[in-house]
């Protein structure tokens, strides 16, 4: 997958239905371990509450890998819905973890769906989406006469400087589309940028340019 649809940062949302409180939280994430690792920790946080529904989609090895759980509600009424949001919306590398203490009131099976879809779409509503493409990490070094140059040359270029290292020459850790990779290289060889060094280092989906 060259390219997709998640979000920015976690988010977390909150409602009340019939005196059952319903807490949404959304997280990117980048692979189905980290998000089960999150699930484990998010499900310690509220140890207490009644259910800890789940639903999350990732990319591994080029395709989408799901999965939800209902995590003691009816079957059906939790984590097939939200999973079905998401899918939806077309959101991938996310999770939703969605906490119910409940309130002593039942709400049917079609009150349950309509609680934790509302819960999930609140979250994404005040979300920030971004889109996702396929990029390269690399490596620079250059000399300090040479930075302020090279900084004005990432920003025509949409090159994002990640980290900066002053030791006896400047290095960058930066990161850039992976359509963008020929016209660096390029001007690198041909010295239109002054580069003592450039390393590729590894290929990972990033924010893209707008």
């Amino acid at each position: 997958m060259d390219e997709f649809i998640t979000i920015e940062n976690n988010i977390t949302s909150e409602f009340t239905e019939k005196k059952s409180k319903f807490i949404g939280n959304l997280f990117y994430v980048e692979s189905s371990s980290e998000a089960e690792e999150i699930i484990k920790k998010t499900k310690k946080k509220y140890f207490d509450a009644k259910h800890n529904c789940i639903a999350y989609r990732v990319i591994e090895d080029g395709r989408i890998v799901e999965r939800f759980s209902d995590d003691g509600e009816p079957s059906g009424t939790a984590g097939a819905p939200m999973l079905n949001i998401l899918q939806k919306n077309n959101l991938v590398n996310v999770l939703i973890v969605v906490t119910r203490y409940f309130g002593g009131i039942l709400l049917g099976t079609g009150g349950l769906v309509r609680a934790y879809q509302n819960s999930l779409m609140l979250a994404i509503e005040n979300s920030n989406k971004v889109t996702k493409v396929l990029g390269e990490y690399l490596e620079v070094t250059l000399e300090y006469s040479d930075f302020e140059n090279f900084k004005y040359y990432c920003k025509n270029n949409k090159i994002n400087i990640v980290e900066t290292s002053y030791l006896e020459n400047i290095i960058c850790k930066i990161e850039l589309e992976e359509n963008r990779k020929t016209k660096l290289m390029k001007d690198f060889e041909t010295k239109n940028i002054n580069l003592t060094n450039l390393k590729e280092l590894y290929k990972k989906y990033i924010t893209k340019s707008i």
